[in-house]
Formats: C-alpha cells, structure tokens, sequence
C-alpha cells in the first residue's frame, strides 16, 4: 500500500471538524443474536477481520511539503491494531441511547479514522454494531464497502475489471489541449453559477430555531421503521420516485414536531440539502468523495400532505433537469479549486458558514438487497447517521434494507431533547399520506 493525496472535498472534511462538530459518518446494524455470547464473538470477528483490509489500516497524515503544503495524504499506519478499533461494551437495553453517546466524541486523528463499537443487547437475543469512518476516510459508499469487509462474506455476481487507463504524464497530450481550455472556461462559469445561487438560496427564508442551534457537542440517535410496501402505495397513487416520498415524509414529520412543540410551522421552509453521489466505479481516486448536492425549501408550513409531496416531486424535478453540477446544493464542487493551504486555514470559516447555505442535511445512503451477517447473525435494522453541521440541530439519513425504510435521526442533544417526539412524527405522516391518497 502506498499513500495517496487527500482530494479536495476530502481534506475540507478534515479541515471543518471541530471537537462539538466531528466529521464522522455512523451506522447501527442491529442483529438477530443466535445466542448470549454474539456479540463477544462479533467483537472478536471484527477485529480479526479488520487486520486483512488495507482499506482500514489506512491513517490521514498532514503533508507541509513545498509542492502540497497544507494538505493531507492517505497512507498505511505503521503500527496498527485492530483492538484499538474494535470495542466490546456492556450489555444496554437501549442501543440509540448508547449510539449517541458514542457519536459525540470525535475519531482519533493520529490513527486509521475508523471505529467499530459491538452493544450487546440485554434480552439476550439481539445485539448492535456501531461503526464510524470519518468522511474524510470514506463517503456513504466507500463506508459501506469498509464495513461489508469485515462482515460476513456476501455472494456477489463477478465483475470483469475494466483495463486501467495509461497513467498521465507531467504534460498535457496537445491533441486534448482544445478540450481542456474548454474545460477550464466551464469550470470558470460553474464556480460563479454556484456562487450566485447560493447567495440567492438565503433570499426570503424563513426557517425554525429548531434547526439551528450554538453546538454543544452532545448527540442523540433516533431510529424509524417504515414498511417500503407502504412507500410505494403511495408513489403509486401520487407518481414521482421513492426519494421524493420519502423527502415528502420529512417535510411532514417536521411541521407535526414543530407544532406539537409549540414553535409553529406557519411560513417555515427549510433549506433542505440533498448529497448527490457523483462516484464512478474504478476512478482514480476510489477513496475520495465525490459529492454534489441539490437545495430545495421543504414545504413545511403548507398543511396538505398531498401537496406537499407535490411540492418536493416538482421540486427535485427541476433539480435533475439542472443537474448536480449546478445550483447551491453543488457548493461541494468548489472545494476543488481550492489550494490545499487555503482549507487549512479556511476549515474553521467554512464550518461556521454552512447555516448559511442550508438549514438540515437529507441524505441517503444505499444498501444492498442481500442478507448481511455477522456470524451467522442476521441483520435486522440499518440505521444510517450523518454527521451534524457547526449551526444545525439535526441530520436525516435514510436507507432501504429487505423491504424497508430505514430514518437514522441525529441531533444536537441539548437543542433536540425530543428527538423520540420528531420519529414518531415520521410514522404517523406516512399513515397521514396513506389516508390521504385512499380518500
């Protein structure tokens, strides 16, 4: 293995993190224990298992060489061990009670930025696997390659690799040169198309004090089931993609929770980020993230579900025909005309400045459709966390695992106690749409 150079998203992912703001990805995988002692075996397994995936001994150094000052690289941690990564805890009744707690503390940034932490269940008959890479280590899907690693081994269909391309020399092949002037003019007007937006997204919102909040640096999980069957009923009767449901169901549960706290949802429309994958398989840079984003206002003050789903559907119609290379939601994209020193010391600024291009992150994460095991031990629920941004209360992530919907709810601790009052909106707005398209 060999050290590779941080890309610019990922190095402003390593730069942003704060000790009340880090900059991890989570996952809870609740299993189906075939006995007492599985999670004492998935803890042993883990580790034993993390020692032959070089993806995992994979530690971020800060590089003040002439040509990269101020960056990061990738590269091999000369002494590491699996049991610094791994962790067995006491039995809990309550594995989002633990989760938050475990998402709070930062990754340490000496060593691999990863973490594995198994919470045996009480009862006997479950138990959970926490796990947490940084986002400058992994996005969504690199995340869940790592983890998929070190469970049980899945039957996958073989994939032909694809011949690598010549690697490029210090020069330019002048028969490209035309297209890369080209390129660089686009690039020149991208930059300002996504600058403009995104000073224009601000203009006339009005958002809840809910959603933003002074960081504590304390988190709690929250986690919802949802059937799929009952996704695509509605999807069915409405027309629009799973997502735009599922977006809807957010917009709807945030308006209950607004209103059931006393802060009224009258007027209010969040800007909503929506990450965006831009990933090709075997790029060059497997590793890094590649991310875009559409921004849309969630239609939280209007009290029509039905219109409200309509709301979002035409909403991120008009964010696919633009595409995700343009828009506010591509801030992201920026971070690659940046010099690695100016997110060095930029970081800090732009961790402040993200309240100011939206208001709470919606993302998704995707799943495979096969079983996951770890010994033997079947998964039950996904729960996916995104991390929180400096400014911002809560984070959705969703994933759809075996037939259903997964919502992993982390928020700001003291800004969100009732975080359990906003999972059970989540529920309910689904049965509301339900009712609302059989009548």
């Amino acid at each position: 293995m060999t050290s590779d150079p941080l890309a610019p998203l990922d190095l402003a992912f390593w730069n942003i993190e704060s000790a009340e703001h880090p900059m991890h990805l989570g996952a809870l995988g609740v299993f189906a224990a075939h006995s007492p002692t599985a999670g004492a075996h998935a803890a042993d397994l883990l580790a034993a298992r993390a020692a032959a995936v070089p993806g995992l001994r994979m530690r971020i150094r800060d590089v003040w060489q002439p040509l990269s000052f101020g960056g990061a690289t990738r590269e091999p941690a000369p002494d590491f061990d699996p049991l610094d990564h791994v962790r067995l805890h006491a039995p809990t009744a309550d594995f989002h009670a633990e989760a938050g707690r475990l998402m709070e503390r930062p990754l340490e940034r000496g060593r691999p930025p990863w973490e594995a932490h198994v919470l045996p269940g009480e009862d006997g008959v479950s138990f959970a696997v926490l796990f947490k890479f940084h986002h400058a280590l992994a996005d969504g899907l690199r995340a869940l390659t790592l983890a998929a690693a070190i469970l049980d081994p899945m039957d996958l269909p073989e994939r032909r690799p694809r011949p690598e391309a010549p690697s490029p020399g210090f020069l330019p092949d002048v028969r490209k040169l035309p297209g890369l002037v080209r390129g660089a003019v686009s690039d020149v007007g991208r930059v300002l198309d996504i600058g403009a937006s995104v000073a224009l997204s601000g203009v006339g919102v009005r958002s809840s004090s809910a959603l933003t909040a002074e960081p504590s640096g304390t988190r709690r999980t929250a986690g919802v089931v949802i059937d799929l069957d009952d996704v695509h009923r509605v999807r069915k009767a409405q027309g629009g993609t799973v997502n735009d449901v599922l977006i809807a169901v957010v917009a709807g549960a945030l308006r209950r929770w607004l209103d059931e706290r006393g802060d009224g949802s009258d007027g209010v429309a969040p800007r909503a980020l929506i990450p965006v994958s831009k990933r090709r398989p075997r790029t060059a840079h497997p590793q890094g993230n590649r991310l875009s984003g559409y921004l849309m206002r969630l239609p939280v003050d209007d009290p029509d579900p039905l219109a409200r789903l309509d709301t979002v559907r035409t909403a991120m119609d008009r964010n696919k025909d633009a595409g995700p290379n343009r828009g506010a939601g591509a801030v992201a994209l920026l971070a690659d005309h940046v010099p690695a020193l100016g997110h060095r010391l930029g970081g800090p600024l732009v961790s402040q400045a993200a309240r100011l291009w939206f208001d709470i992150l919606v993302t998704s994460v995707p799943l495979p459709s096969l079983g996951l095991k770890l010994g033997g031990n079947p998964v039950t629920q996904v729960f996916p966390f995104a991390p929180l941004a400096r400014g911002q209360s809560l984070a959705i992530a969703v994933s759809t695992y075996r037939g259903h919907v997964h919502y992993g709810l982390v928020a700001d601790a003291a800004a969100v106690p009732d975080l359990d009052v906003l999972a059970r909106a989540l529920t309910a707005e689904v049965e509301t749409l339900i009712t609302a398209c059989e009548a």
